[in-house]
């Protein structure tokens, strides 16, 4: 009898360890991860705190206060980090003069956002990806260019995420170019990224994912009281603005809707994120943005570029867009103590991971089809090697329709796999994926024969 109980559970034991998942980790990602600070964090708040306003409309003569004072300090930061990057990382201010518009800017203003530039090393690689904050801010009225706006959270969060992803990674090198941006404008209608999309799209720039972060550094909630540091939000589309006319017929009849450019980088962040973040859950949320709202990734979806924003999970509108007061018992104002900088050093750790991932891995695999001659239960899929990069093989991914995220992955060293599972009951993109194991976006199958 002991000896058949001793087999039954050697037996489960076996089935237990056979069935774990091995997470399979970049060690140099892993590095980088680990030196994500928050106390350097904490000092890039207390510092664009002491700029009393970052209002797009506040002075920009000013040495201590104002958006110029702000944007010259990110600058220095920037052009310290340089020092150390082998001349591959360089900083200015792309500045534009925008004129009053009637609505949210009521003066001619030199509109400035902080580009930092961390050069790829593969000369035929052209992709760019790109992390972005706004550095503005603003209290109960947006055109208050001179009031205490101490903007904290919303979005010093951000705009620190971004400095201290370029802090670690400006030591390293990857074959892919990043751009670290801290944008101005954004409370006054999303000057700056608009600025900065366009000019992209008419220089042809090959941006492949954008990360917006903004709100990203506070774990509760107003009026319902939600405390939690464990969940951040990150927002996509499904359906890209270039999808129109037969691209859009032939999206509805395939049910691709759930399965735009956007929406796998989502995916990305997600699996990316977690992979090498403990304690984080990413909750993809299938909206542009938040209800009626907008971010700094909107002037590159209206491009057709890939992005999403990031955010916190639980926002507080007692310490979003509010004038520093107490009232009814309650402290307004986005000020410092409402932050958790572990929970903003666990997003920035979320964002470094994805950047550096995508910026390692070979680029995408290129026309991705499945076969479609004959009707059969199984599916058919191949594809042509990337365009850069050294890849160790592929991966192909599977979910069923109702699935949120990958279920599956196949790998395979070949440009082509026959999998035993239907196409109507399943949805199916491929990866290419390098020796350390880093994997570009998915790219989803079209028809093809």
């Amino acid at each position: 009898m002991k000896k058949r109980l001793l087999l039954a559970w050697s037996l489960l034991l076996s089935q237990l360890l056979f069935s774990q998942v091995i997470i399979q980790k970049d060690s140099d990602i892993e590095k980088m991860v680990s030196e994500v600070s928050k106390d350097s964090l904490r000092s890039y708040i207390t510092q664009l705190v002491s700029f009393h306003t970052r209002n797009t409309l506040s002075t920009q003569t000013d040495p201590k206060q104002g958006i110029g004072a702000a944007r010259l300090w990110v600058l220095g930061k920037f052009n310290e980090f340089a020092k150390q990057s082998n001349g591959r990382f360089k900083a200015f201010i792309d500045t534009t003069t925008y004129k009053k518009d009637g609505r949210r800017v009521n003066r001619d203003i030199i509109l400035g956002n902080v580009v930092a530039t961390l050069k790829g090393t593969d000369p035929d690689d052209d992709r760019i990806f790109i992390i972005s904050g706004h550095l503005d801010n603003m209290r109960s009225n947006v055109m208050d260019s001179t009031g205490f706006a101490p903007g904290a959270n919303d979005d010093g969060s951000g705009t620190s995420a971004v400095l201290e992803c370029a802090r670690v990674m400006s030591k390293h090198a990857f074959p892919a170019t990043i751009i670290f941006v801290t944008v101005s404008g954004e409370e006054q209608g999303l000057l700056g990224s608009t600025y900065m999309a366009e000019k992209a799209k008419k220089e042809n720039r090959d941006i492949e994912a954008v990360l917006n972060n903004d709100i990203v550094g506070s774990n509760n909630s107003s009026e319902t009281n939600i405390v939690n540091n464990t969940r951040v939000r990150v927002f996509s589309e499904g359906i890209s603005v270039l999808d129109t006319g037969s691209v859009l017929a032939r999206i509805r009849s395939l049910g691709l809707e759930n399965d735009g450019n956007s929406r796998q980088l989502a995916r990305y962040v997600k699996e990316t994120g977690e992979r090498y973040v403990d304690n984080l859950e990413v909750v993809m949320v299938y909206r542009q943005d938040r209800f009626l709202r907008g971010g700094d990734h909107l002037p590159y979806i209206q491009r057709g570029y890939t992005a999403v924003r990031i955010t916190e999970m639980n926002e507080n509108f007692y310490h979003q867009h509010q004038d520093v007061r107490m009232e009814n018992g309650i402290q307004y104002g986005d000020l410092p103590e409402f932050m958790d900088f572990e929970y903003l050093r666990k997003n920035t750790c979320m964002n470094l991971s994805t950047l550096a991932n995508l910026a390692k891995a070979p680029s995408k695999p290129r026309e991705v089809k499945v076969e479609v001659k004959r009707l059969t239960n199984y599916t058919e899929l191949g594809w042509k090697e990337p365009k850069t990069g050294k890849v160790k093989g592929y991966y192909v991914l599977m979910r069923e329709t109702t699935g949120a995220f990958w279920q599956k992955k196949f790998f395979t060293t070949e440009t082509k796999m026959i999998l035993p599972y239907s196409k109507d009951n399943y949805f199916f993109a491929v990866q290419s994926v390098n020796e350390d194991g880093n994997e570009s976006l998915a790219v989803v199958p079209v028809p093809g024969r």
